[in-house]
Formats: C-alpha cells, sequence, structure tokens
C-alpha cells in the first residue's frame, strides 16, 4: 500500500517593498482567494470604461477605486498585522497628520471636515508594484505555482541543458 503525507505551509510568504517586508498567509482556501479576487472583479467592472486614449473623459473617482480595489485585494491575502499597516490612511493638512483610519472612505470624512486636508495612504505604494504584488498572490494561491516565491528557499532551479551537440544519427530502435 503506497503512502503520501502532504503538510500545510506554516511560514508567511514574504514580499519585500523598499526594504519594508509585507507578510502573507502561509496558506490560503480557494474560497477565500476566489472571494478576494471576485471582489478585485467587481472594483474593476466599477473603473470600466476608463479610456486612456481620450484623458478628458478620465473619471479620477473610477481610477482611485480600481486602484483601491487592487490594494484590498493584496491585503487579504496578507497576515492582519501588515495589512492593517498596508490599508491604513492618513488625514494630512500643511504636512502636519490630523488622524489616522483603517478605512478611506472615513478617512475621506474626516478630511472633509478640515477645510484644504487631503488623504493619503500612510504606505504610499506606486501602481507598478501594486500591479506586481497582485500578479505574485495570484500566481502563488492560485494555483499557478509549485513552489514558495523566490524570496524563501527551497524551490529548486531549474534543470541545466544536457552537455554535447545533438547529431544526425539514426536511432537504433529505427534499426
Amino acid at each position: 500500500m503506497a503512502t503520501k503525507n502532504f503538510a500545510f505551509n506554516t511560514e508567511p510568504h514574504v514580499a519585500t517593498v523598499n526594504g519594508h517586508d509585507l507578510l502573507f498567509q502561509p496558506e490560503v482556501l480557494g474560497d477565500e482567494f476566489m472571494d478576494a479576487f471576485t471582489e478585485l472583479k467587481q472594483a474593476q467592472a466599477a473603473a470600466s470604461g476608463i479610456d486612456l486614449d481620450d484623458l478628458s473623459t478620465l473619471d479620477p473617482a473610477k481610477l482611485r477605486g480600481a486602484a483601491r480595489g487592487l490594494r484590498l485585494f493584496v491585503a487579504r491575502l496578507m497576515l492582519p498585522e501588515t495589512a492593517a499597516e498596508f490599508l491604513a490612511v492618513e488625514v494630512v493638512k500643511d504636512g502636519v497628520l490630523l488622524s489616522a483610519h483603517q478605512d478611506w472612505d472615513e478617512a475621506q470624512q474626516a478630511a472633509d471636515q478640515a477645510a484644504g486636508a487631503r488623504v493619503k495612504w500612510a504606505m504610499p505604494m506606486p501602481d507598478r508594484i501594486l500591479g506586481a504584488l497582485m500578479e505574485w498572490v495570484t500566481e502563488l494561491y492560485g494555483g499557478g505555482a509549485d513552489q514558495r516565491p523566490p524570496t524563501s528557499r527551497g524551490g529548486s532551479a531549474k534543470a541545466s541543458p544536457r552537455a554535447g551537440k545533438s547529431g544526425p544519427a539514426r536511432s537504433r530502435s529505427k534499426g
């Protein structure tokens, strides 16, 4: 009788951005990943109709909503402490922090109460890095990767090519 043992990953996945480690859940169940992915798709659908060739019709609120949806998707797969830090929102005025929040809309309401205040992410993240994080976690949790991310040990290297040169010799099996 054959026996096969399986084990859950127990060490968090780590993505390092500008020297700051973002810790991701060691394992994510399929439903949890799909729920997060569905929310991302809904945020993207809400932003549909953005024509990058005609920026005069660009609705900044739609674009911000799509970027926020991407950030929320990535954060749902993080460990809770990292997600809280990643989603922290600040209300600032003239370079002074007025308040900190965990919800963008709540922070926007606070900013509306203080003339000249604006809302910003406590952990700024360029869109290109958010996109790369989304691709990485999608591969990691969506079933596209058989190994841990490159930031962890244990992934195997690609096999080296065979030495020598292939020649025109006939196969022995063909006689």
